[in-house]
């Protein structure tokens, strides 16, 4: 199988480049690093659209040839200059042709440092995408020889979620990795301190949460029952009054990858991650995987977990 990750002229991050090296030593594929051009307009006469277009191919192979060289040599490696509409469409072009696993990109030059933040291309690759988005956070670097050593799947107690969860730990088997749910209570202070406060609000807290762990459970015994099933991590619940919060309440390491569906009101072919998903990936301080929900459902119906 193939990775796709994209290499912009103009932007030396080397983010995605990292995380997509991380996610092809893990899973024993190659990587096709591409560099999208705008397609070129009917020819003039003054010839000054083509030797624009000679200028922006050079641009793009001189961006390639960084991004080989930023790759580590045990990764196999392909490059390809695409041209296309847009930097979206290019890579997604390119992931059609290779039949790509994945397209990994990086986060926005104005994000939080080590913090995913979309940007104008990885935005709209979540909300019209295939295939699975893996988005970088910002400055991210891996190890020389890093691997995924744990798969955190997001989960909130759904059936879509279920098939979710299914979908990482196939992935979480094939690389080696560890397999964890996690889910994320966000409940704001209550501007009413009198009385009780907000502790007539705790049962009602862990009643959702042992409702969780439960719907957990059941899943994770569809996991044990996968051909190759992987490790599992005990399942956690973050909380506090922000998403930024309740994601940081819950532990983080080196190797972690968390894994995210799609909204359920979107197209079911397509990404489009819904409002606490996009919340969930804005906050993660470590790379996110966006799964569509027919790719999710695929994986299910793949294998065999009603025995």
């Amino acid at each position: 199988m193939t990775l796709v990750v994209g290499a912009a002229p103009e932007h030396g991050g080397k983010a995605a480049l990292h995380l997509a090296a991380e996610l092809a030593r893990s899973a024993g594929e190659d990587v096709v690093v591409a560099s999208v051009v705008p397609a070129p307009w009917y020819p003039s006469l003054a010839r000054v659209d083509a030797e624009y277009q000679s200028y922006l191919v050079e641009a793009a192979d001189r961006a390639l040839a960084g991004a080989r060289a930023a790759l580590p040599s045990d990764v196999p490696v392909t490059t390809v200059v695409q041209h296309a509409s847009s930097a979206a469409e290019g890579l997604l072009e390119v992931a059609d042709v290779h039949d790509a696993s994945l397209v990994v990109v990086g986060s926005s030059s104005a994000g939080v440092f080590g913090h995913v933040a979309l940007g104008s291309v990885s935005d709209r690759l979540v909300h019209s995408s295939a295939r699975p988005v893996a988005l970088a956070p910002r400055g991210f670097r891996a190890r020389a020889d890093g691997r995924v050593r744990r798969v955190t799947a997001a989960y909130g107690g759904s059936e879509a979620a279920d098939d979710l969860v299914i979908a990482a730990a196939r992935v979480a088997g094939r690389v080696g990795a560890t397999l964890r749910l996690a889910s994320f209570a966000v409940r704001p202070p209550s501007p009413i301190t009198a009385g009780i406060g907000s502790r007539g609000e705790e049962p009602v807290v862990q009643e959702w949460i042992a409702a969780i762990h439960g719907h957990a459970e059941d899943v994770l015994a569809d996991v044990r029952r996968l051909p190759e099933p992987p490790l599992l991590a005990a399942s956690v619940v973050g909380w506090g009054p922000s998403w930024q919060q309740a994601i940081e309440d819950v532990t983080w390491d080196e190797g972690d990858v968390l894994v995210v569906g799609s909204s359920s009101s979107g197209a079911i072919a397509r990404v489009f991650i819904g409002s606490n998903a996009t919340k969930i990936v804005r906050h993660s301080p470590v790379p996110v995987v966006v799964v569509p929900r027919d790719v999710a459902a695929g994986d299910v119906d793949e294998v065999d977990v009603t025995g």
